[in-house]
């Protein structure tokens, strides 16, 4: 049985991967960022945001093994330290100090950067012929979008 990356040409293996890898160091780095401000929040808004923040940093967990797992599945080492992921993301960390509306906001363009970044890698996986990342990434961008919505109604 061939492998998954025999499928795919060697430069093709390396832009799929390279994107993959920037969808992980994003998501991970927005679960940590998301999981502080779940401990952090106050205000009156604190029931329902706790529970949002938890959602979002349950979910995302979640998708930084089903990434992880992609990039092993096309036959590459997957990075596993935060530290890469801090250099590498275009989501920064948070002290988690700021007001409710401060880490809406920021979580909201946080949600947009790793659409945007997933969006990209939908189109790198399409033209090169790899429908499975076209698809996990597309509908990891969905969900972000939806997170951003979520996110946005509570100060619009």
């Amino acid at each position: 049985m061939e492998s998954i990356a025999s499928k795919f040409a060697p430069d093709a293996i390396e832009e799929i991967v390279d994107g993959l890898t920037q969808s992980l160091a994003e998501v991970s780095v927005e679960t940590m960022k998301a999981q502080n401000f779940h401990w952090n929040v106050t205000g009156m808004a604190f029931g329902p945001l706790h529970a949002l923040f938890q959602e979002i940093y349950e979910d995302h967990f979640t998708a930084q093994d089903d990434i992880g797992e992609r990039i092993k599945a096309l036959g590459a080492h997957t990075e596993g330290r935060q530290s890469a992921y801090l250099k590498r993301s275009a989501i920064k960390e948070s002290d988690g100090r700021g007001s409710d509306k401060d880490m809406i906001a920021e979580l909201v363009a946080d949600q947009e950067t790793i659409s945007a970044t997933l969006r990209a890698l939908a189109s790198l996986a399409d033209k090169h012929g790899d429908v499975v990342t076209n698809d996990m990434a597309i509908g990891r961008a969905q969900v972000h979008d939806k997170f951003a919505w979520l996110l946005r109604a509570h100060i619009q």
